[in-house]
């Protein structure tokens, strides 16, 4: 049976795997039980506009991060046994009695919001911003985009670096490696075990790091063509193009973990290589926890045992 189609995140102390038609999150509890939730994926991803080159990935991305949101904070309340109600501040006590059930999803909205607003902030008009400074020195705006991209790639990788020293953030990166794990060994056809699963790289072409590098080195070279005249005209352009960068940027994610060219294995090869600050070797209980959450979304697969 051909191995379907697989991605997953690393949560606080747990994996989330998604497939085509479900996602689940596995959760190891302070006292070692591992607790399971699925839900279906999103219903955009079902829809024609999902078929659509550029369109899907676009979709594909701001799903990622909603999930993602909402996946991290399910592992935190789980984990940490968190009791909802006693933690709930004045805001999400408002947003409830106000929009009742609907409260948790605009919460999620406003977070994805919030970190996106951050993310444009800080790596793409601060670098546009500080590069302009040196319009009196360097008139080129090809070598200024090129130094505004060697600033925005080092920012991300200078923030990886910072936040690899915190103990809490390099588990989450071992659950990162524990996933990669166990979708190479699927994708593989072996049998599915902690020992098979171990043997295998923490590196995957399809991570969302490696995304993120696409994205990046995208933009610079798209971004090179744009002019220097307006710090915020420059801004503006690039915060529209956006969109088809992420698009494009994941279509050639999808290409990367379908393709064994040695041009796209050169291509993707610095992605991996960054894998290595977001990925660690997980021990045989984070394997473990993986494991469970991939099962939970291939139960009908034959080659599950």
């Amino acid at each position: 049976m051909k191995p379907k189609s697989v991605g997953g995140q690393a949560l606080i102390e747990g994996v989330m795997m998604k497939g085509p038609h479900e996602i689940a999150m596995a959760v190891r509890k302070a006292n070692g039980e591992i607790v399971v939730k699925n839900e279906p994926v999103s219903k955009m991803e079902k829809s024609l506009l999902y078929k659509i080159l550029i369109i899907r990935g676009v979709i594909a991305f701001i799903n990622s991060m909603v999930t993602g949101v909402r996946a991290i904070t399910y592992s935190a309340e789980i984990f940490e046994e968190i009791d909802s109600e006693e933690e709930k501040g004045r805001f999400e006590k408002w947003l409830e009695n106000k929009f009742g059930d609907k409260a948790d999803d605009i919460i999620t909205y406003l977070s994805v919001a919030l970190a996106l607003v951050m993310s444009i902030v800080i790596f793409m008009f601060i670098p546009t911003f500080m590069i302009n400074f040196l319009k009196n020195i360097f008139t080129n705006p090809i070598v200024l985009s090129g130094f505004e991209g060697i600033l925005k790639i080092s920012m991300f990788i200078g923030y990886i670096i910072l936040i690899s020293r915190i103990k809490e953030i390099q588990r989450v990166f071992q659950y990162h490696g524990a996933e990669h794990k166990v979708i190479h060994c699927y994708e593989s056809g072996k049998t599915l075990t902690v020992e098979n699963i171990k043997d295998f790289t923490t590196l995957h072409p399809r991570c969302g790091t490696s995304f993120l590098l696409i994205v990046m080195t995208l933009s610079i070279v798209l971004f090179s063509f744009l002019g220097w005249d307006s710090p915020i005209q420059r801004a503006g352009i690039k915060l529209m193009l956006m969109p088809l960068v992420a698009g494009i940027s994941y279509e050639a994610i999808r290409i990367a973990g379908k393709s064994k060219s040695k041009i796209v294995s050169a291509i993707s090869y610095p992605g991996l290589m960054l894998q290595r600050l977001t990925t660690k070797e997980p021990d045989d209980k984070q394997i473990e926890v993986a494991l469970v959450a991939l099962r939970n979304i291939l139960v009908e697969d034959e080659d599950i045992n």
